[in-house]
């Protein structure tokens, strides 16, 4: 005797009123156990709704839109089985509160589509380190490309089992790690492994793999959240974090557009193999680079680029050929400030630390950036749009043995000159022993790029996009200055702005730089 289940929102937790934001199922559908039900939208994350009873849906009781809780009932079951699932009548034991969890666990090379023997090109981490989870671990480089292998646990790397030059294939082991988890990860983890979380398709549809990879978008990397939310399960999102995918450049080929397992691998081949722009080929080709033999005239060597020249490279050249560039170039009396630093000099050994010029320039940066706030924006992704920021992250250039590098002060409105000089320190440090996490090199709103300690007397710095300006900053020299007519030997320094002419106009960055330099001149306009 058939029987009439109701299947209900089981609890997700400190969730109510969620919406729902698609129905995966119809009136007639037989569905198996574990079979996704609807999909819910928090401002957080999606999740879906499994089938709690396997039958034939007889009625849907939601609709796109709406909102449920814990014990919304989402649909009716006709079930053959007696007694069918009581337990989508029955409400779930409460989680209990997430209790740190430790335990030893290997980091394997998770799958990376048709690729054996690939070199680790750099290690990131190194014994005694501790990651988060998503951290990037190793840089593997193809023939075409390279990619980072994040790790898939927070916690402290207890071992590491490879080293630069290493040849690597899926589930080579990297490293232990001494993983710190709480109870639902654990319980979260066993979940993903299950086959559930995918509505189960069609036996058609399941032998036809994608005939070509999924297409990859050409321009530059797409921000997170941008063009929607991925429709893709916790199973396969949990996938897609190993490999460090971003879902929003994945099409799928499942029911709806539903990403599946195999959209992921083959999205991670097109990018191992070359095909995705996004990686593998220049912005845009100016010229046809010949090969040309230079032994001809005369003697050579060939030294290959370290992976972070080839990133920079790549990332130069999308951003001169994209954006229209102007600069700006002016000068700022320093004498006074110049004073002032080293007057202070004994009180920062007081702090720990040195004080150097960059603090006093980040400290005018964020007054100027106050005053003209078209600088501390972005363009949106159609480029019709600003997006006005309201928080002030200074990027600064660091020269490595590897490269240059970008670590960022995060919320330097909010801290003093002391703090400046000893997070400048800290993360110049971090970036010159490459243990400088991708977390400390984004979210910068506008970069000073100082070449001061070199020398030089002006040059024009590329814009790092999203940012729309860049301050660079040349050696400081006295000149003699005309002043209660009679010339006085002043400190002068000269820094130049590249601004991105579709933002911002020569006026407006004529007046960023007067105000910059008076900021300069004038140290209590920094102080305050």
């Amino acid at each position: 005797m058939a029987n009439l289940i109701e299947v209900k929102v089981p609890d997700i937790g400190d969730f109510n009123e969620v919406e729902v934001i698609e129905v995966l199922v119809s009136p007639g559908d037989e569905i198996q156990l574990e079979d996704s039900l609807i999909s819910l939208e928090s401002d957080k994350a999606t999740m879906e709704i499994p089938a709690t009873a396997a039958g034939k849906v007889k009625e849907i009781k939601v609709n796109v839109g709406d909102k449920v809780s814990e014990g919304t009932i989402i649909l009716t079951v006709e079930s053959k089985q007696e007694k069918a699932d009581k337990k989508a009548d029955t409400k779930p034991a409460k989680t209990k509160k997430s209790q740190p969890v430790a335990s030893e666990k290997e980091i394997k090379v998770p799958d990376i589509g048709d690729f054996d023997e690939v070199e680790i090109i750099d290690v990131l981490v190194s014994e005694g380190d501790v990651v988060e989870v998503e951290s990037p671990l190793i840089s593997l480089e193809s023939d075409k490309a390279t990619m980072d292998i994040p790790s898939p646990y927070a916690g402290k790397i207890q071992k590491l089992l490879i080293k630069n030059g290493d040849k690597v294939s899926e589930g080579t082991t990297i490293a232990i790690i001494q993983a710190t988890e709480t109870a639902d990860e654990n319980e979260e983890a066993t979940q993903d492994t299950q086959p559930s979380a995918e509505p189960a398709p069609q036996p058609a549809k399941q032998a036809a793999k994608p005939a070509s990879p999924p297409p990859v978008p050409a321009s530059g990397p797409v921000l997170s959240g941008a063009g929607g939310i991925p429709h893709a399960s916790p199973a396969i999102r949990k996938f897609a974090r190993e490999l460090g995918v971003d879902l929003s450049r994945v099409s799928g080929s499942g029911r709806k557009g539903r990403i599946v397992r195999d959209d992921v691998t083959a999205f991670t081949r097109a990018v191992m193999a070359g095909q995705g722009g996004t990686v593998s080929h220049w912005a845009l080709d100016l010229f046809e680079r010949s090969d040309i033999d230079f032994n001809q005239f005369g003697g050579t060597e060939t030294v290959p680029l370290s992976r972070l020249n080839k990133l920079s490279s790549k990332n130069l050249h999308k951003s001169w050929v994209n954006i229209p560039h102007v600069t700006n170039f002016d000068e700022a009396d320093i004498t006074e400030l110049e004073k002032y630093r080293v007057s202070k000099k004994k009180e920062a050994e007081k702090h720990g630390t040195k004080l150097t010029i960059l603090s006093f320039l980040i400290k005018a940066a964020v007054a100027v950036l106050k005053k003209y706030p078209r600088f501390n924006s972005s363009l949106t992704a159609n480029g019709e749009e600003l997006v006005m920021k309201k928080y002030y992250n200074i990027g600064f250039a660091v020269n490595t043995d590897a490269g240059l590098m970008v670590p960022v002060i995060k919320n330097a409105d909010s801290k003093g000159i002391y703090d400046l000089a000893i997070e400048l320190a800290e993360l110049a440090q971090k970036a010159r022993d490459k243990k400088l996490p991708p977390s400390d090199m984004q979210g910068a709103c506008f970069t000073i790029s100082s070449l001061g300690h070199i020398g030089g007397t002006g040059f024009t710095p590329i814009i790092n996009p999203p940012e729309v300006a860049i301050m660079g900053v040349s050696k400081a020299s006295y000149k003699p200055v005309y002043i209660d007519e009679k010339f006085e030997p002043r400190l002068i320094l000269p820094f130049s702005l590249s601004y991105d002419h579709r933002v911002i106009d020569g006026v407006a960055a004529a007046e960023f730089t007067r105000t910059f330099g008076e900021a300069l001149s004038d140290i209590r306009e920094i102080i305050l």
